[in-house]
């Protein structure tokens, strides 16, 4: 073990120490059916989407809310969110598994890039585990949430689709709404139309939407993108494909990862399975932390090693333009690939990357600006994400719509002007179940609060003397698009959104509840 992990290890050693003391003795309460439960009574906690945000949701309110009544609506007729909706080939983390996983489940499997269906299993067996499963009314995509303070209420409208394709509309009341849908849509991914288009005589495929039938075996594949999807599809591609080619208008930097974490497989061999998995998550937390201050205070230097790996990587086939962006790092999320996959099989030929912009389509390719022609038997356009807003929910307020872009976010998880609801938005420079856990742990720890003092209701009122900023420095496209439509952080704390773990958990996890923005109210 070299000297780093050695210091990394010793500092995780400590931190975990304080991980254990704090999930002590932790068990997941049963909770009682569905059928048990009088759908005309108002449950104490309604939470929207079964994904890794809402299934942890639910395994912290039987943790440290027990008793306390709640289902989980899903649009979906599966557990999973995103990791039930990719399939295209390859579909992975872009996140270590130990951070992407839940701090109360161990991950025990051997990789630490880990496979989409591995992730989908895993948070199935978390739902499957604390009997939540049965708490979740699959085929509900709700389309509004109207806020009572007469009552104290949220009612929430649903569409449910069922199995034979009928759809009806439904309403469940709640007396706090946690929003865990995640940030993008389901229905729709960012698609542009590229010129002539209909000229080209192949199939023209979006990862999000991946054919289950589609047979790319001996066939010339055409990636459009250079993101986190395009990174992992062409390598996976090339096991089929005669030669697949990543055209990219610019591109993104690229990180090798190891997709075994030596020290998390030590750990597990001589440690019980929830104490490897700690000491493992705490370091990788700090890991990523130190990284993320050094690209962002020496970009250069973090630049250049990046460029350095993949030269090392690539041989005669680097070419610096081709890993080059035009931003700093960490403007937008650095692509990981795990042992330099993508790398191996553009060095061995299989796959190629093209940097260029796209003049249209041909019939058996791609035409660049330059008048270059890329052959293509299929053409794949990895272009991104639609970001949605709040689930695409229409929110009401005591009559009112809410104007989302002229709210101000509370601690990176509530708004202001919007009693009993809270949201779970991750980090853009980490995973994003670490966010969304602080947050279900500040949930917790709120309702608990408002129990305890025989409060009603809670609201973040907004300081008129702070200045609105923008909710992400963030330059990825899909948050770039739909910046217009998303609410501000603020100038000063508690409006600031953070990405920064130790930051959030002291703010989530220790800082005072009534700190003087929240409105509490006993009626």
């Amino acid at each position: 073990m070299s000297q780093r992990n050695v210091l990394l290890l010793t500092g995780a050693v400590a931190l975990g120490a304080l991980w254990l003391r704090a999930h002590r003795g932790r068990v997941a309460a049963s909770p009682r059916p569905l059928a048990d439960l009088d759908e005309r009574r108002p449950l104490d906690v309604l939470i929207i989407g079964a994904g890794l945000s809402g299934i942890g949701a639910a395994r912290h309110l039987l943790a440290k809310n027990p008793g306390r009544t709640f289902e989980i609506l899903e649009a979906r007729h599966a557990i999973g969110g995103t990791w039930d909706l990719f399939r295209y080939p390859g579909v992975r983390s872009d996140s270590d598994v130990f951070t992407l996983g839940y701090s109360f489940k161990p991950w025990t499997g051997r990789k630490s890039i880990a496979d989409g269906p591995d992730i989908r299993q895993y948070i199935q067996d978390a739902a499957d585990e604390a009997g939540i499963t049965r708490r979740i009314r699959f085929g509900h995509q709700v389309k509004a949430a109207t806020w009572s303070s007469n009552e104290n209420l949220w009612t929430v409208t649903s569409e449910v689709h069922d199995a034979q394709g009928q759809r009806r509309t439904v309403t469940r009341q709640a007396k706090f709404l946690f929003l865990c849908s995640g940030y993008y849509s389901y229905e729709e991914g960012h698609r542009p139309e590229f010129p002539n288009e209909a000229a080209f005589q192949g199939p023209i495929v979006h990862p999000q939407f991946w054919p289950a039938d589609l047979d790319y075996g001996g066939q010339r594949v055409v990636v459009i993108g250079s993101g986190a999807t395009a990174v992992t599809l062409v390598p996976a591609l090339t096991d089929r494909a005669a030669h697949v080619t990543m055209l990219q208008r610019s591109p993104s930097y690229v990180a090798v990862r190891p997709l075994v974490d030596d020290v998390a497989v030590n750990l597990q061999r001589w440690a019980p399975a929830s104490v490897a998995h700690g000491l493992t998550r705490w370091k990788n937390i700090l890991t990523s932390l130190f990284y993320y201050q050094v690209a962002r205070k020496k970009p250069e230097l973090f630049q250049k090693s990046l460029l350095q790996t993949a030269q090392e990587h690539l041989g005669e086939r680097f070419n610096a333009a081709d890993f080059t962006p035009s931003y700093k790092p960490w403007d937008q999320r650095v692509c990981a690939v795990p042992d330099g996959d993508l790398f191996r099989v553009i060095h061995d030929g299989k796959a190629s990357v093209v940097t260029g912009t796209i003049h249209g389509f041909t019939p058996r390719g791609i035409r660049l600006s330059s008048g270059e022609e890329i052959p293509a038997d299929i053409i794949v356009t990895a272009t991104g994400l639609k970001l949605n807003v709040l689930g695409d929910i229409h929110f009401n307020v005591d009559g009112q719509p809410l104007d989302v872009p002229r709210s101000l976010v509370y601690k990176g998880m509530m708004l202001s002007g919007v009693p009993n609801f809270a949201y779970a938005f991750g980090y853009t420079n980490a995973s994003w179940t670490l966010k969304a856990e602080l947050t279900a742990d500040y949930v917790c720890r709120l309702l608990n609060f408002m129990e305890k003092r025989g409060y009603a209701r809670v609201c973040p009122q907004a300081d008129p003397a702070v200045e609105e900023q923008p909710l992400l420095n963030f330059s990825s496209g899909y948050v770039t698009r739909s910046m217009a439509a998303l609410p501000k952080q603020g100038s000063k704390q508690p409006w600031q959104v953070y990405q920064n773990y130790l930051l959030d958990k002291y703010t989530l996890q220790v800082a005072p509840l009534d700190d003087g923005t929240l409105k509490f109210s006993a009626q």
